[in-house]
């Protein structure tokens, strides 16, 4: 387990001032009993040392130690058995390694139990001195390393909860779907009428059914989703396609939501075959968040552009709105499941998973998803996805759409949900 930094140099530092010192004083004009009681005095200095300075020979044994021993660790054992020999056997290899690194590269380190403390925990760093004798310094690290493992074993505990939350979450999903394809498929024939006509009230009730249940699966199909995505359990199916028509078709569908918000929705889309090798669905599924998302924070009469670019391998789709914009802080939290921003007249309707699939799907084909926004000037969103087998027949020249053709999508009064 890697540890934090270990002062090194205050080592090199006592052994510098200790070797001057016994030069001062063997030069100097001192007297015998004046070298031996400063002598004295700075080996208490080092033996005062909260951690262990040794000198070893190359194959780890003590030749010299100042300082205070770790728990668990025998000083007669370092000098008689060496390093080695007072870890615990588990982590005795650890130590062995470390000698070796660092007499042939210079420096080494390692953390052991000790052996007559497993509870305990001690680091060494380890230098190469010139004659290839090993200085190290031995200190113990048992608190640190118990809170690591705390750490640590709080981290995979939170990791298996959840795992358990998405497994949960992707059971429970697929349970809903199945009385819920129940309730549409009914509520549809009565809709339709296919067995006789309804009257009073009880038509407009069914349809009500109808668009309550699909509100419903696609809010499911969404937990659903990110549920896989979080459990790894996501597999994306590639197929090679027109890059147009997902987008066309996703745009198609959101043609009533956007009549009803009074924002205009354009489609500015290459007019020459695009070829992909992506998912279908999740393209589509792209354009339909980004586009839902951006009608929560534009307010009625302002614009919302759909933009798809090629260039190399590389596909640009954006979707620009000239809405509210985001704020700086609420713009770090933005792609995080089940996360909403703005006031809570913003947050009605959905669970806060349109970014975050935005950003898992984009990351499934090897992309990113780019967000740039100012609050009061609106939002622009780019989805970068490096999924094009086949370059452009020839260069994309967008063009505006107006019109209803397949690859060039416009809605002049309308505006997406």
């Amino acid at each position: 387990m890697e540890e934090g930094p270990v002062p090194f140099l205050a080592l090199a530092g006592a052994i510098l001032i200790f070797t001057a010192a016994v030069l001062m004083l063997r030069g100097g004009a001192s007297t015998p009993a004046t070298e031996t009681s400063a002598l004295q005095a700075l080996e208490q200095e080092l033996a005062a040392q909260p951690h262990l300075i040794l000198t070893l020979s190359p194959e780890g044994r003590a030749l010299s130690a100042y300082g205070t021993v770790p728990e668990g660790i025998s000083l007669d054992g370092l000098f008689d058995a060496g390093l080695v020999e007072v870890a615990a056997q588990a982590d005795q290899s650890t130590l062995q390694a470390a000698i070796q690194a660092a007499s042939r590269d210079g420096k080494g380190r390692a953390g052991f139990c000790p052996r007559h403390a497993p509870q305990a925990y001690a680091v060494i760093d380890l230098r190469r001195l010139g004659d290839g004798r090993l200085s190290a310094i031995l200190r113990d690290a048992s608190l640190e390393h118990s809170n690591e493992v705390r750490l640590e074993n709080a981290r995979i505990e939170a990791d298996e909860m959840n795992a358990g939350k998405s497994r949960f979450l992707a059971n429970m999903s697929h349970e809903l779907r199945t009385p819920l394809n129940a309730i549409m498929g009914f509520s549809d024939i009565m809709r339709t009428q296919m067995f006789g006509p309804l009257t009073g009230k009880y038509a407009e009730y069914v349809g009500l059914i109808h668009e309550s249940g699909r509100h419903l699966l696609d809010l499911i199909n969404d937990v659903l989703d990110m549920s896989k995505i979080q459990a790894q359990r996501y597999e994306l199916t590639r197929e090679i396609f027109d890059i147009r028509e997902p987008v066309s078709a996703a745009l198609r569908l959101l043609r009533v939501q956007a009549d009803e918000a009074g924002v205009k929705l354009r489609g500015s889309l290459p007019t020459v075959l695009i070829e992909a090798n992506a998912d279908r669905r999740a393209l589509k599924q792209i354009v339909i968040n980004l586009v839902s998302n951006a009608i929560k924070f534009t307010p009625a009469g302002g614009q919302i552009t759909v933009n798809l670019h090629a260039y190399g391998d590389i596909l640009d789709l954006s979707v620009i709105d000239n809405g509210i914009g985001i704020s700086a802080d609420d713009l770090r939290r933005l792609g995080r499941p089940f996360e909403q921003v703005g006031d809570t007249t913003r947050q009605i309707g959905g669970t806060g998973l349109g970014l975050s699939l935005v950003r898992a799907f984009a990351e499934l084909h090897g992309g990113e998803m780019i967000i740039e926004s100012r609050l009061g000037e609106g939002t622009t969103v780019t989805v970068r996805l490096p999924v094009l087998d086949v370059p452009p027949i020839s260069p994309a020249e967008p063009e505006e759409a107006n019109d209803a053709r397949a690859n060039v999508v416009a809605f002049p009064g309308g505006r997406p949900t």
